[in-house]
């Protein structure tokens, strides 16, 4: 063979034919005016067509100009429709799950070729040649498809069907299967639908080693949100991925299902320190419960009645109150518990404080008794390795199935220690000088404040507020505290 049929056959290409090949080889040397035989001519021309080869997903970059890979379908997600700027012509785009032995990517099929896809043409299982431009996508890397061509000949080692981390999760997915552990869940509630028929849905939370996710339940599946506790490992079944208020939120409807599995599932958080919060931020928090107030009950302006429970949480950096909301303020929280809230929103509180706001969207999960949370993220955290392994530990027996929650009661049931007026017996002995810290329940004479563990009657002339979190310094006498300094 000469020159040209050797380079080429090296190529070991589909992408151009050996005519198309000798072609370009032509057309490079008139262009060189002479100036390149045809063996220095074909070699560029291989250079060009090999450009932009990675050896596997893991070595795609977004930086990258163009990629040429191969890899299995795994899973095929809806025809979406979009409104192209000054064109009357709706754009369409699928997105396409593949994968190979080292790794996994989203990639982008636009107007015809989404529609060939979406009829069809495209099925779970199949491997591709693909040629296409990488992206930082809505949830991470994307591959723009140029070209995509079937290969019935080459092998790739990984199975569809299998679960998926909950970090590789892209808008658009279908039939979808994830295991994680339960975080938080929510109470069925029922809506009315356009037809007339009541519809009901359901939420919980699961994480996974990659991330956490919330799950959506709809009709007969919501009813799973109330069987399943937190620290059960579960697997999402034939699941839907979709978008709530620019978050990703994974569907489970009438051919989906929430299956207990018996297996451990470790979900390990990471914590923004506490001392770098700013407000307007949405973070994940978490420490230990220093106080924790009684629920209380409010109207709200449409006449409904809403609920929400104060609780003070601290790690090694501040604490911050967090006002637990609706479903939230139930949670089983007392002082001493280890808590994870992510999802809280950072607004400006009382007398200028920041407060925490644990809202529908927020996850809430008491963990074990006696572990210890430090922050693992957030700007201008410094945290250490030990300190990376004591976050781990707090997780490590929830992940087991060991859920944290206290036995009996309601969140509103806080024990005290006697009542208003003769609690505060354990904090000293009469005639003892004692300092008291806790939240202002009742205001007057005498004013009650309550640690979350048991109240004290303070006798004071300070001027108080409900929620306020005041220390009274002074003696005891007949079980209450005559303030002398209240800060």
């Amino acid at each position: 063979m000469g020159a040209i049929e050797d380079i080429y056959a090296d190529l070991e290409t589909d992408e151009v034919s050996e005519e198309e090949f000798r072609e370009a080889v032509e057309q490079k040397i008139e262009q060189m005016g002479g100036l390149a035989d045809e063996e220095t001519a074909a070699m560029l021309i291989a250079h060009e067509l090999k450009d932009g080869e990675v050896n596997g997903i893991a070595d795609i970059e977004p930086g990258m100009d163009e990629v040429k890979f191969i890899a299995k379908v795994m899973a095929v997600g809806d025809l979406r429709t979009f409104e192209r700027d000054g064109e009357d012509e709706d754009g369409r785009v699928i997105n396409v799950e593949v994968a190979d032995e080292t790794g996994a990517v989203t990639l982008s099929f636009w107007d015809e070729q989404a529609v060939s896809i979406d009829e069809g043409q495209l099925e779970v299982g199949d491997v591709l040649r693909i040629k296409g431009r990488p992206k930082d996508g809505y949830n991470g890397l994307e591959v723009s498809v140029d070209k995509a061509e079937p290969d019935e000949d080459e092998e790739i080692d990984v199975q569809p069907g299998g679960t998926t981390g909950i970090d590789a999760l892209t808008l658009g997915q279908s039939d979808v299967n994830v295991r994680g552990l339960v975080l938080d869940t929510e109470s069925v509630r029922t809506f009315d639908r356009d037809d007339g028929s009541e519809g009901r849905v359901a939420n919980l939370s699961i994480g996974d080693e990659t991330g956490r996710i919330r799950v959506t339940m709809w009709d007969e599946r919501a009813d799973r949100a109330e069987e399943l506790s937190a620290g059960t490992a579960v697997e999402v079944v034939d699941g839907y991925v979709r978008e709530r208020d620019g978050d990703l939120e994974l569907h489970v409807g009438e051919h989906g299902a929430v299956e207990a599995v018996e297996e451990t599932v470790e979900f390990t958080p990471e914590t923004a320190p506490i001392g770098n919060i700013e407000i307007g931020q949405t973070v994940d928090i978490g420490g230990v419960i220093r106080s924790a107030d009684p629920k209380r009950t409010f109207d709200r302006d449409d006449g409904s009645e809403g609920q929400v429970r104060n609780v003070r949480v601290q790690d090694e950096t501040d604490d911050i109150r967090v006002a637990l909301w609706g479903d939230k303020a139930d949670k089983e929280i007392r002082p001493g518990d280890e808590v994870f809230f992510a999802d809280v929103e950072i607004d400006d509180g009382w007398q200028d404080d920041l407060e925490a706001s644990a809202n529908w969207r927020s996850t809430v999960v008491v963990l074990d008794d006696g572990a210890t949370t430090q922050p693992t993220g957030g700007a201008g955290s410094e945290t250490g390795a030990g300190e990376q392994d004591a976050a781990e530990t707090g997780l490590d027996a929830f992940a087991d199935g060991e859920s944290a929650e206290s036995d009996g009661g309601t969140a509103a049931a806080v024990e005290t220690s006697g009542d208003a007026d003769g609690a505060g017996s354990d904090a000293g002995e009469d005639g003892e000088v004692v300092e008291f810290t806790g939240t202002v329940v009742q205001t007057g004479e005498p004013v009650v404040l309550d640690d979350g563990e048991e109240t004290m009657s303070v006798e004071t002339g300070a001027t108080l507020q409900l929620g306020q979190e005041v220390t009274a310094r002074g003696r005891l006498s007949d079980g209450r505290l005559d303030a002398e300094d209240v800060f």
